[in-house]
């Protein structure tokens, strides 16, 4: 009996444990094609027990993974996007407790055609870190380093702000095609 309890609460707690960042890029996001893609990590706050990570690590992680994510989308206008590292706090090897890491960034999202941002505020997404069987017992500062962790928490982000535009676009029309504008009709020669 103590055998089979064991087994189910292994089970159970398996269950719970992700198995890492899951790739949810919006199928479609109407007419959007990436502008520019600017992060920015100066002022970003590093939590008291983390590992180090410069501001140009993370703009660099970042910009990447927005690249390769929302890159990819051929819609007939431009949008950008302005996202800037609030805070973070990358897991380090610990041996008394396995803290999680985290991060904290805002994202603004400017139509190019229209000269102006679509959200009035900016969009905060926090995020932790997924965990896998090994990274909940013994904590992702040994089980990964601080790239994988930068780069699983970017995933992260990125899967929360791919869901926040999709919303965006069916809730609030964000990236529908917009109507045609007359040319403008120039008088003939006389």
């Amino acid at each position: 009996m103590i055998r089979i309890l064991t087994l189910l609460a292994g089970l159970v707690l398996l269950a719970a444990c992700n198995t890492g960042p899951q790739d949810r890029t919006p199928a479609s996001l109407g007419e959007f094609k990436l502008g520019h893609n600017v992060v920015v990590a100066q002022k970003a706050r590093q939590g008291p027990i983390s590992r180090d990570a410069t501001p140009e690590e993370w703009e660099s992680t970042i910009q990447n993974a927005v690249a390769a994510r929302f890159g990819g989308f051929d819609g007939d206008q431009l949008y950008h996007f302005g996202i800037s590292v609030e805070g973070f706090m990358l897991a380090p090897e610990g041996f008394i407790y396995n803290p999680r890491s985290m991060l904290v960034i805002n994202v603004t999202v400017w139509d190019d055609a229209a000269g102006k941002k679509l959200n009035d505020e900016v969009h905060q997404i926090t995020v932790v870190e997924d965990s896998t069987t090994t990274t909940f017992f013994k904590g992702s500062g040994r089980e990964r380093t601080k790239q994988e962790q930068m780069d699983g928490l970017t995933a992260n982000a990125l899967d929360q702000l791919g869901d926040w535009l999709s919303e965006q676009h069916e809730q609030n029309g964000w990236f529908d095609k917009r109507p045609e504008t007359p040319a403008a009709i120039t008088p003939l020669a006389e």
